[in-house]
């Protein structure tokens, strides 16, 4: 006999109280299936927010084949590999927080736009305005600048025409723009580095179907240089430091969250190649009732970290340790990978 109307065959993970409300919010369960396999020799290549940098972090622990392309020359000390963005990930291109900028990127590693030559003098040091923060010291030169800039390039190619997936962490949807070359930069100029002007730097809200089209249009260049690449989505828990919007940040916060996660699980559903991760949902959701944020309610806990991949690497058959949220989280490490962070410097006193 068959069912008197749809809902009645529908699994457990269908319905809010027994799959959400109910359970120990670590037992919560079945959130995602992936749509490919990842093996353990295949090689992963991880970019985007800040929050992208555990992922790669935790591939390698696991033994699994995370791919640095662009590793620190010897004689570093450990925080100062980690000053110069070494490590955090496949690519020294500090974060990538938006569509726009990845397809920057990719645009000018396999040729099909030229990067500008444009550079930052301060103090007598050069300084990139799409790496601002890769390199604390700046470069003695102009020519010294660009060459590194090259090896990153040349690290991107190297990356995406040899791996098995891309998983990029999108984190914003606010942007700054160079009004005389139309490039995007990373983060606001007058911040990390640079001077502002406001007759050349212009702020962007991208909209959905903006960033759809950036995406795309990054995987496009990708799969033109390897048409096995795939693409695995998540975005960022980690909320706006500030708003250029004029919102309330915590509105401005949830429509550009919104965004992402709405175009994340577009492409994921029109493409094969393209599948998302919940990371976004596994920290912020319900049921966790925002015990995975330190106090500032804005970084994640290590708990909250260890609990996201323990999802995430147990979908592929390589489960993490099984952590246990805090309602009263204490502070966390030192050092934040956000290169935004630093937007909190001009808050209101």
């Amino acid at each position: 006999m068959s069912p008197a109307n749809p809902y009645q065959s529908l699994p457990v993970r269908a319905f809010w109280r027994p799959a959400v409300a109910e359970p120990d919010p670590l037992a919560v369960e079945d959130l995602w299936t992936p749509k490919f396999t990842l093996g353990q020799d295949d090689p992963v290549l991880t970019a985007g927010s800040c929050f992208a940098a555990h992922i790669g972090r935790a591939l390698l622990e696991r033994g699994m084949n995370w791919c640095d392309t662009e590793p620190a020359p010897p004689g570093l000390t450990k925080e100062q590999r980690r000053d110069r963005h070494y490590g955090l990930f496949s690519f020294r291109t500090g974060n990538i927080y938006t569509p726009a900028v990845l397809h920057q990127w990719l645009s000018w590693a396999f040729g099909h736009t030229a990067a500008p030559r444009t550079t930052w003098l301060e103090e007598g040091r050069y300084h990139d305005p799409y790496r601002p923060a890769v390199e604390p010291d700046g470069y003695a030169s102009e020519e010294e600048l660009l060459e590194a800039r090259e090896s990153t390039l040349a690290a991107i190619r190297r990356g995406i025409t040899t791996a098995s997936c891309l998983v990029f962490t999108l984190g914003l949807t606010e942007s700054w723009r160079d009004g005389a070359d139309g490039t995007t930069y990373p983060v606001c100029p007058g911040t990390v580095r640079g001077t502002f002007d406001a007759g050349r730097h212009v702020f962007h809200q991208a909209s959905f179907d903006e960033v759809h089209r950036d995406l795309l249009a990054a995987f496009a260049v990708a799969r033109a240089a390897n048409p096995d690449l795939r693409i695995l989505l998540t975005v960022s828990p980690v909320p706006l430091t500030a708003t250029a919007t004029g919102e309330h940040v915590l509105s401005a916060n949830s429509h550009s969250k919104s965004v992402l996660r709405a175009v994340a699980g577009q492409l994921a559903r029109d493409h094969a190649y393209v599948d998302y991760f919940p990371s976004y949902e596994l920290v912020t959701g319900a049921p966790f009732k925002g015990s995975w944020y330190e106090p500032n309610l804005r970084t994640v806990t290590p708990e909250g970290v260890a609990f996201v991949l323990r999802h995430f690497l147990g979908a592929f058959g390589a489960p993490g340790p099984q952590p246990r949220p805090s309602l009263t989280p204490t502070a966390g490490p030192g050092g934040d990978p956000c290169e935004d962070a630093v937007l909190d410097y001009y808050r209101p006193r």
